[in-house]
């Protein structure tokens, strides 16, 4: 995969995760949390939003590992999860844009198509 479609691919997921889970669609943002922090490991480029995707795969795995290990669980993470949680994982997915869109000031190279 080359850098600017890896950094579009990490771009896109990051904006997406806000949407799943403010979507109630929280189980499905898995993927694009995934997405994010693979595509951070994998793009040398990336390397400088590792924290941001590591913050941001930690805040959405707190709700989640609670949603598996919860004695009562709800039949989806988004009626599980506790209302503090969207505004935090929305926050880390937005310090990943931001973050992102700092770099690519830095170094236009990294988001070049």
């Amino acid at each position: 995969m080359t850098t600017a479609r890896t950094s579009k691919s990490v771009l896109i997921s990051a904006c997406a995760v806000p949407v799943l889970v403010v979507g109630q669609f929280a189980m499905l943002a898995i993927v694009p949390v995934a997405l994010v922090v693979s595509g951070t490991l994998r793009n040398q480029a990336l390397r400088s939003l590792r924290p941001w995707a590591a913050l941001l795969a930690a805040v959405y795995a707190i709700p989640l590992v609670l949603w598996a290990i919860g004695p009562d669980r709800a039949p989806s993470l988004s009626k599980d999860m506790h209302p503090v949680f969207v505004p935090v994982i929305s926050l880390a997915a937005i310090a990943v844009i931001v973050a992102f869109a700092k770099l690519s000031r830095r170094s236009p190279a990294v988001v070049k198509a």
